[in-house]
């Protein structure tokens, strides 16, 4: 009556011979492409210091500069440009300013990556109803999937380090951006399409001066949503040796100090609340501004 109070298995000796099978195929994959698959990503890397080198050799007072005018565009608010200089302040002050730096240089490069990836991969599924199909279960795949399972053949095929750990955030930051893209596009009201048909528009032109002005807010909430997995899983990337914030979160656990634990943690949750507040607010005035062209 075993296999009533017990589920059955294929057995511990088979379970052991698949995972080794998998193991070595992946393995042997991993040490025959290996170096093709680094050739392959090299610009990747490249891109990731060029952006890393700029942020770490621009005096600390030119980026200060450049958060006031990104933020006072974007808000419209002073309370919100006072914030938001005022917490990287906080973060200078209290000896965070490289890591913070090393850490946006790894939030812009997978975001700027993820846009040129995710927006005409959106553009395409909204388009087709039958790539939409395809690509869902996938999409559903990469967001279920735990953040700590893409680290895993990441690190088997490239090793450790910023490469690596690029690629695991474009992966975990992807989704987002194609589904919302799509999403938008898809909600553009039939009347506008129509109308840009009977001028005789062309594809392209009703995708670019028609669809994407109207579908522009929601494709800023998943620019938004973006640049929020992006930050967690730079991270959770801490654990096979992204620079950034990460890391000292990652040595305060490991050591149980708590003021390190506590302050570079502050300084990620900063972070996270000024992209938010700033791709939120300026999602806002754009469909405050649509609106009032629409009337």
């Amino acid at each position: 009556m075993t296999w009533l109070e017990q589920f059955p298995t294929l057995g511990d000796e088979r379970l052991s011979s698949l995972r080794q099978t998998v193991d070595a195929g992946f393995l042997g994959f991993a040490r025959d492409y290996g170096e093709a698959l680094e050739l392959m990503f090299k610009p990747l890397k490249q891109f990731l210091i060029g952006v890393e080198h700029l942020l770490s050799v621009t005096p600390w007072f030119v980026v200060l500069l450049g958060v006031l005018l990104v933020t006072i565009y974007a808000t419209r608010s002073w309370k919100y440009t006072f914030w938001a200089v005022a917490a990287f302040i906080f973060i200078g002050a209290f000896g965070m300013w490289d890591n913070t730096m090393k850490t946006l240089a790894m939030i812009l490069a997978a975001t700027i990556i993820t846009i040129l990836i995710g927006f005409p991969l959106g553009i395409l599924l909204s388009r087709s109803n039958r790539l939409e199909k395809v690509f869902n279960p996938v999409m559903d795949v990469m967001q279920t999937l735990p953040s700590f399972v893409y680290l895993i053949p990441v690190v088997m095929l490239l090793g450790i380090g910023r490469v690596p750990g690029l690629i695991a955030v474009i992966i975990y930051a992807l989704p987002p951006m194609i589904r919302l893209t799509n999403l938008g596009l898809r909600m553009v009201p039939k009347e506008l399409n129509e109308t840009a048909d009977s001028f005789g528009a062309s594809t392209w032109q009703k995708i670019f001066q028609v669809q994407l002005p109207v579908a522009l807010p929601t494709i800023m909430a998943g620019l938004n949503q973006t640049i929020m997995l992006a930050l967690a899983m730079v991270v959770i990337a801490a654990m096979i040796g992204v620079p950034g914030l990460g890391q000292p979160v990652l040595r305060a656990i490991n050591n149980q100090y708590f003021t390190l634990g506590i302050l570079n943690g502050s300084a990620i949750v900063i972070l996270a609340m000024l992209f938010d507040r700033v791709t939120q607010m300026y999602g806002k005035r754009l469909q405050k501004h649509l609106g009032a062209g629409d009337e």
